[in-house]
């Protein structure tokens, strides 16, 4: 086909991987590349969303990726571009998702001289990334970006970020690509050990008092039919970690709920109670397991999970399964005992009814007093039938809205959960919103983290996104304020905001908004929001001395969970 320039090979590259759509932000360093962007983005081939922060640009692909599968791309220039992405390609390596970040280089005669705008990106990013390559000659990039697709997406999903010097974009090269090649020393996928799935099952069978551990690799994996067909047919409840929310329906009979810190009651204080955990497709987060030396005394642990690395890391196992999640679940169902483990079951019920009694009804329905933040997502979970894809920032309104929206269908609850990104909740719901048009895309965000990525509204105008914004607004980083409360002795420091008028700002970009401070406003101003076929900001005032309970101090083991 003759010889093209290097940013028309990276193009090429893109398409050549299916991809249609891009977010990013230029500069001087990927002038080639966008100029090369051109005729595609104004003829509509490639869609290109233009973030106002390269942060935010991050945030976006990955909230992308999530929503369809597809390995997320952004664009970011040398330098300070670079940098601002670093935030963003650490959250979504942590959270396993596939990305692939292109940053711009100076000239390759100019690496090592601290020219203007150079940054070490290779080495920067390469502890917080799956993968990082740089690319110095046009003729690298074809073979450069099948690898980076293909490690991106493939076994346990995360970033590759890939340095490209602007000699590279600018010189030519022929053009070959080969997608998915065959890469030395990299196996993501294992072989089943059927001897391993044999004795799983058998463990399985054994157990009397089973629990699950359902996280993010099922949705990764997009295993959550076998995962429900496996846990139905031997009768095993199961909770989730904050990721792996969405993996099977919040009113499933056999669940009892969100996992871990401010998970529910039950699923903590009954986690030392069981004689056999399976870990599906989780790390064993220290938010999940509390202190480690008194976790799980009385079971077994059986762990399922394509990471080799995090078999052991935290938890040591009895029997670890190494695999692909479909692939061993297709194996493992068939040898299980029907079972309904009714008696164990009634024990969460408990449970249950003891945190309904202190913390949810108090949280959802208190009749009086302040707005708690938990009655708005509440609201928004009924009128919606837990169907919208829901978005959270980081802190009290993440735990609310992981806690009382009643999910229904999975890959529909993004937030940040490794990294704990404050900023991460506006620009994930305009990657949400532009990855699909079906379901409403509504953000649980607070006063503090809205403001850290507040930017992006210009964004939302551009690209016409419908986002519902919901502000739980407290005027203080609620949960430090929390922490300082429990720990600190009530020495509020540095935790107090003077916000500015969310409502006039939503405005200045032509965004309908609201503020409520009463309760009687609440519910028709969630209808207006709801109603409107566009982008809306709802600003809420809620109690600022609201606590997020259930709650494992640190250093506490999961049975010395506090209602309060």
């Amino acid at each position: 086909m003759g010889k093209i320039l290097g940013s028309q090979a990276v193009v090429k590259s893109l398409l050549e991987e299916g991809l249609d759509t891009v977010f990013g932000y230029p500069g001087g360093a990927v002038i080639p590349l966008y100029d090369s962007l051109f005729d595609y983005i104004n003829e509509g081939k490639i869609r290109h969303v233009l973030a106002r922060h390269e942060q935010a640009a991050a945030h976006e692909a990955q909230a992308y990726a999530q929503i369809t599968g597809k390995v997320g791309v952004c664009i970011v220039t040398s330098g300070p571009g670079a940098t601002n992405a670093i935030t963003g390609i650490a959250n979504a390596n942590m959270d396993s998702v596939p990305m692939v970040v292109i940053t711009g280089q100076v000239g390759s005669t100019f690496l090592g001289t601290d020219a203007f705008q150079e940054t070490d990106v290779f080495g920067l990013s390469m502890p917080i990334a799956k993968w990082s390559c740089q690319i110095t000659r046009p003729g690298d990039i074809a073979d450069s970006f099948a690898k980076a697709f293909y490690i991106a997406v493939s076994g346990r999903p995360g970033v590759v970020v890939i340095e490209i010097t602007k000699d590279a974009l600018t010189h030519e090269t022929e053009f070959h690509y080969k997608k998915a090649p065959v890469l030395r020393s990299y196996a993501p996928y294992p072989e089943i050990d059927q001897e391993n799935i044999a004795a799983a099952a058998e463990m399985i069978n054994n157990a009397k008092r089973p629990l699950a551990l359902i996280g993010h690799g099922v949705l990764i994996a997009r295993a959550e039919k076998a995962v429900r067909e496996m846990l139905e047919k031997a009768g095993i409840p199961f909770g989730m970690t904050l990721m792996g929310l969405t993996a099977l329906p919040s009113d499933h009979p056999l669940c009892i709920g969100m996992l871990g810190m401010h998970g529910s009651y039950a699923s903590n204080k009954l986690t030392n109670e069981a004689d056999l955990i399976i870990a599906i497709g989780m790390r064993f987060s220290d938010r999940v397991t509390g202190r480690l030396s008194g976790y799980a005394k009385k079971a077994k642990v059986l762990h399922i999970e394509i990471d080799k690395s995090e078999i052991d890391k935290n938890v040591e196992t009895d029997l670890a399964v190494h695999a692909d999640l479909k692939t061993a679940l297709s194996y493992l169902t068939p040898m299980l005992e029907k079972k309904s483990n009714k008696q164990w079951r009634a024990e969460f019920d408990k449970f249950y009814k003891m945190e309904y009694e202190q913390v949810i009804r108090h949280d959802t329905q208190p009749g009086e007093g302040i707005i708690q933040p938990g009655e708005p997502v509440d609201i928004i979970s009924r009128k919606t039938k837990g169907e919208a894809i829901v978005v959270t920032d980081v802190g009290q309104n993440q735990m609310v809205a992981a806690r009382y929206y009643k999910f229904k269908t999975p890959n529909t609850f993004l937030t940040s959960g490794g990294l704990g990104t404050m900023g991460f909740g506006l620009p994930a719901a305009v990657g949400a919103a532009v990855a699909q048009s079906q379901k409403p895309v509504i953000l649980f965000t607070g006063d503090g983290g809205f403001q850290m990525n507040e930017q992006e509204l210009g964004t939302i105008i551009q690209e016409h996104l419908p986002v519902k914004i919901v502000i739980l607004n407290n005027s203080v980083l609620g949960m430090v304020r929390q922490w300082q409360t429990m720990f600190n002795g009530g020495r509020h420091s540095a935790t107090n905001l003077i916000n500015p008028d969310f409502v006039t700002l939503a405005a200045a970009y032509g965004i309908k908004a609201r503020k409520v401070a009463d309760r009687a406003g609440l519910d028709p101003a969630i209808d207006e929001m709801l109603d409107l076929d566009g982008p809306y900001l709802l600003d809420i005032e809620v109690d600022k001395d609201m606590k997020v309970m259930p709650f494992i101090a640190p250093g506490s083991t999961v049975d010395e969970v506090k209602l309060c």
